[in-house]
């Protein structure tokens, strides 16, 4: 299924304009499947939080805003780049691990929902700055779903994230004792995944807990979040997820078992990050050698530290090689960055059209967990950002670093010293 979110032509027209390599979004694109997300599911109380680790970028997130999305931070930068913007309170679900004290202090000040990963964590924040009114707790359910793309969040027995069952129930006591009065749930269990009876597995289950709480504790939660794990179709061969089968499953459930329990008007949340954003954006860099020894390589001058995914994961991005649509791919090569590193490699034998050093290649699908999984190995610097915007004009969302930038936090000799 994978396809470009733009025409060639702008493709290329940016190339010629801004130094490569660069990302590229689809603002257009972008707020058209907040619509879609939004619409399905518009038979219930829904929220949307975007995760903002997947493209932490202020234009992206204000567009998404605009569109009725709030916010899933789980740092201190990402609250602060939300407050920057004017995202605050409730619009902003805060979920984190191992988190330093000025973090919930952030959250706190801002008002932002607290989602605790860990039962030791209510004592922590209590002494930090006191409980809030709301505290929505992560739940492990410690078996798997049985999805075989879950293995990035690891098997739940596996996962260093959340609350156990009999955890969940002594927690929500234990906060009900200390005054607070609004209770939420959530979870995570997923990731990339395009087999849409998994959401409705996840739905299953949290409910199921929501249901237990009300009968055994008397407690009523005001909301329950699925998490996020909407998967895209990197491969060309896949489809993308039915977003109205996931709405479907899940208000049937909904039916059959919050409505009976008088849990019908719970408020149903997600998290998704890939999903919004990862198909609206592409990383277009440029073929600068060719090498042929044991293998036939295309090196390019974007690397792993602007896209880890391939490398870090062994995941799949789909490859356009601009202005040679007709040509056959019957030139199998290894797409190569420039990093010390063997695994700097966007694709292992991939067949492509024959390449020319100069051409433009635009790696697909690459708006979410691309620019924002950055690093600075080998003094390599985070590359610009672009919005390709509604009226179609391309603006700067954030500039090029500069070795300036890279050098700026060390304590070096002035020049002639």
């Amino acid at each position: 299924m994978s396809s470009l979110p733009f025409s060639e032509e702008v493709i290329v027209d940016a190339a010629a304009e801004f130094p490569t390599p660069f990302y590229l979004y689809d603002e257009t694109g972008i707020r058209e499947n907040a619509q879609r997300l939004i619409k399905a599911f518009d038979w219930c109380d829904f929220k949307e939080f975007f995760a903002v680790k997947a493209t932490p970028n202020p234009a992206i997130l204000k567009a998404l805003a605009e569109e009725g999305c709030g916010a899933d931070c789980s740092s201190l930068a990402e609250l602060v780049l939300c407050e920057r913007i004017g995202i605050r309170g409730e619009e902003i679900i805060f979920t984190s691990n191992d988190t330093p004290a000025k973090d919930f202090e952030k959250a706190v000040e801002l008002g932002a929902i607290i989602n605790l990963d860990d039962i030791s964590h209510i004592d922590y924040l209590d002494q930090i700055c006191g409980l809030p009114e709301l505290l929505c707790f992560r739940y492990n359910p410690g078996k798997p779903l049985g999805s075989d793309t879950a293995f990035i969040i690891g098997e739940p027995q596996e996962a260093k994230y959340g609350f156990t069952r009999d955890q969940l129930f002594a927690g929500f006591e234990d906060i009900r004792r200390r005054g607070v009065k609004r209770f939420g749930l959530h979870t995570m269990v997923l990731s990339n995944e395009l087999n849409s009876s998994y959401f409705a597995e996840t739905a299953k289950m949290i409910f199921e807990v929501a249901v237990d709480l009300k009968k055994e504790l008397d407690l009523t939660l005001e909301f329950v979040n699925l998490g996020g794990g909407l998967g895209v179709p990197y491969r060309p061969e896949q489809e993308p997820i039915d977003l109205q089968t996931i709405s479907d499953g899940i208000r049937q459930l909904q039916q059959q078992m919050l409505v009976p329990a008088g849990l019908g008007s719970m408020r149903i949340c997600m998290e998704n990050g890939r999903v919004m954003t990862g198909p609206y954006g592409v990383l277009v860099t440029r073929v600068l050698h060719q090498k042929q020894t044991y293998k036939h390589y295309v090196g390019v001058d974007a690397c792993m530290a602007n896209l880890m995914r391939p490398g870090m994961y062994g995941a799949y991005h789909h490859l356009s090689v601009m202005g040679k649509p007709t040509q056959p791919d019957d030139a199998p090569c290894d797409v190569v960055g420039s990093l010390c590193e063997n695994n700097d490699k966007f694709a292992i034998d991939r067949p492509l059209p024959a390449v020319e050093t100069g051409d433009i290649i635009a790696i697909h699908d690459a708006g979410a967990h691309g620019h924002s999984m950055g690093f600075q190995y080998n003094g390599k610097l985070r590359s610009a950002e672009y919005l390709r915007t509604t009226d179609g004009t391309i603006k700067q969302i954030r500039r090029a670093e500069t070795l300036d930038d890279y050098f700026a936090t060390l304590d070096l000799p002035t020049q002639g010293q």
